[in-house]
């Protein structure tokens, strides 16, 4: 779409999406979905958006992970690409058996712009900075639950068993339908 273009202008520069533009992505997307529960990742971001989504749909629950800058840096930097495919590898968690080599083919791995490590420190710290405001509009209306650790295995459990307080249990809903 002509949104979704100007927004991968923005990304490819290494900037974070300007609140209109990433409102205007997201509400248009969420209309339509009242029936369904939903759950966003990484919006809204600016205190401007987080009013722009209360217009548009009662929020109940904000989840804050809480995970130190380094950790997020170093596994954005770990992530190549094979462009051909779109494969994605990452040196930590599932890297390619050859360094810089991709698995199918052996043509080369290439790291996204946005995920070179001074593209990635910019866009945490703007990040940083924009979302603070975000997490005290939301702990003021007592919706925000913050969970901290630098490992997923570690913090998922916890995550999940507070969704399941939140959220109904799709598996149990599955086993009941005919």
């Amino acid at each position: 779409t002509e949104v979704g273009i100007l927004a991968k202008s923005y990304i490819d520069q290494g900037r974070l999406i300007p609140d209109d533009v990433m409102t205007r992505m997201v509400l248009s997307e969420l209309k339509g979905l009242e029936r369904y529960d939903w759950l966003l990742d990484g919006f809204p971001r600016t205190v401007a958006q987080a009013e722009a989504l209360d217009k548009q749909c009662q929020i109940d629950t904000v989840i804050d992970l809480d995970v130190p800058f380094e950790t997020i840096k170093y596994r954005l930097t770990a992530r190549w690409i094979h462009p051909a495919s779109g494969r994605v590898y990452n040196l930590e968690f599932s890297p390619p058996k050859v360094l810089g080599t991709d698995d199918i083919t052996g043509e080369p791995l290439v790291q996204r712009d946005d995920d070179k490590p001074e593209t990635v420190t910019r866009r945490l710290q703007a990040y940083d900075a924009q979302t603070k405001p975000v997490l005290e509009y939301y702990r003021a209306k007592g919706l925000l639950k913050s969970f901290s650790g630098t490992e997923t295995n570690k913090i998922w459990p916890h995550i999940y068993a507070f969704l399941q307080t939140k959220l109904p249990d799709v598996s149990q809903k599955d086993a009941a339908a005919p």
